[in-house]
């Protein structure tokens, strides 16, 4: 790391010189302090972290925080089930998660300001509200900054591509941003792009092409200094290793698993997504960002929860049960969030409108408390009862648990420095 010292340290060295400290003893202590800030993240609880996005705006009424006592209004028309947590019922279309529910953590009370999509989309990506002078990095990209790769896998990678431009690097550099699949594993001959050789190269061309490449990539790094050059530089090796490694390759082999555990998580969009999740985590990916449905409903939301849900709460409760069968969910959180949720009221076209201030977020695994439901909304499920989730919080607690601390400052475009979460804190009650 190279210490750059900022104008506002140098306010300080008339003070420091009346204390007997030399500019040079206090310029060695503050490297000294940058470097300990730089090292600061180390791995903790949660080795990986899967994000599971709805993109939409997810119903918390028709999901985690039906209101069964409430007037039809606001009620909706669909019913709800017990869970394996005592007294405590979820939609009736999520069989499967209700019967997994000892193992994660519902909270029934987040809630943040905005109401748009993109504005949103914005907050539950990066922990930041939007702002017109900056862009922000998602959570994927600063967990690709802090920790690097590992195993030769991409440290973030985004099933089955990066869903939003949110989901990218914001002002860090791009060589941070998420590997995108470029085709869907659910689909038929999946194969993810630009793993394999092509056609005609073998390993010895490879290796010759690449040491041409890495000259002229050379040449031009003693021309130009620029963050396209070194992200490109990152892309290049880390695809290096990719292609190279028969580890990182089968990671990304649906084939290689048994057909029953297939047929478990579902042979759909849901499930193979969160299969592949499972596989890129296991061999070393540190986030994976995997989108799935549409959950925009103004209208029509009865029919809309049950097309989407079922194969979402099969994949996500085979997620969990093969998670922890494998000795991996105590490391490896497993997160389902969208935008905002829905309106208290049923409106006139039978759906819900946009709702940011309240709705439900679930957690699992990786140092998380299982069995709870954490917060409450009001009686129609139209704001915080108990226990409000900041979007702040949340973020710093996810953060926690990998063992990145959110007031670190990273470094924004004019030396700026800018915290990874502002004003964030961990929610003790949630973890372990």
């Amino acid at each position: 790391m190279t210490f750059r010292p900022h104008r506002r340290d140098f306010l300080h060295v008339g003070f420091v010189g009346g204390l007997g400290i030399t500019l040079g003893d206090f310029l060695r202590v503050k490297k000294a302090q940058a470097d300990q800030k730089f090292y600061e993240s180390k791995e903790g609880t949660a080795k990986s972290v899967i994000f599971i996005y709805l993109p939409g705006g997810m119903c918390h009424q028709e999901t985690f925080d039906p209101k069964p006592y409430a007037p039809l209004e606001y009620r909706g028309p669909m019913g709800s089930i017990p869970t394996t947590i005592d007294g405590e019922r979820i939609n009736e279309t999520w069989k499967q998660t209700a019967k997994i529910a000892n193992k994660i953590a519902i909270c029934r009370a987040m809630t943040h300001g905005e109401a748009a999509h993109e504005r949103g989309t914005h907050n539950m990506f990066t922990g930041y509200r939007p702002s017109p002078a900056l862009q922000f990095p998602s959570m994927g990209s600063v967990v690709a900054h802090e920790f690097g790769p590992r195993n030769n896998l991409p440290p973030y990678v985004c099933v089955p591509n990066q869903p939003n431009v949110f989901a990218g690097t914001g002002f860090l550099s791009s060589s941070y941003a998420g590997f995108s699949l470029g085709s869907d594993p659910a689909s038929k001959g999946f194969k993810v792009r630009d793993l394999n050789l092509a056609g005609g190269v073998d390993e010895k061309r490879f290796g010759t092409r690449r040491s041409m490449l890495s000259a002229v990539n050379q040449h031009f790094r003693e021309k130009e200094k620029s963050d396209s050059l070194d992200a490109m530089d990152s892309f290049y090796e880390r695809a290096y290793s990719m292609i190279s490694s028969p580890q990182a390759r089968e990671a990304f082999n649906l084939e290689k698993e048994d057909p029953k555990l297939r047929d478990e998580y579902g042979r759909n969009t849901a499930g193979s997504r969160m299969l592949l999740a499972r596989r890129l985590v296991e061999a070393g990916t540190r986030f994976v960002t995997m989108t799935y449905g549409g959950w925009d409903m103004h209208s029509n939301i009865q029919n809309s929860i049950r097309s989407q849900v079922p194969a979402l709460d099969q994949g996500f409760a085979t997620l969990i049960r093969d998670l922890d069968r494998r000795g991996m969910l105590d490391s490896t959180m497993v997160c389902i969030a969208s935008e905002f949720g829905r309106s208290p009221k049923i409106n006139g076209s039978a759906g819900r409108d946009h709702w940011p201030k309240v709705f439900s977020v679930v957690l699992a695994g990786g140092g998380i408390k299982p069995g709870i439901i954490y917060g409450k909304s009001n009686a129609t499920a139209s704001e915080p009862d108990e226990d409000a989730l900041t979007v702040e919080d949340w973020a710093t607690t996810i953060y926690n648990r990998m063992g990145i601390v959110a007031d670190k400052e990273l470094m924004a475009p004019g030396d700026r420095p800018i915290e990874i979460v502002k004003g964030g804190k961990v929610r003790r009650e949630l973890i372990i």
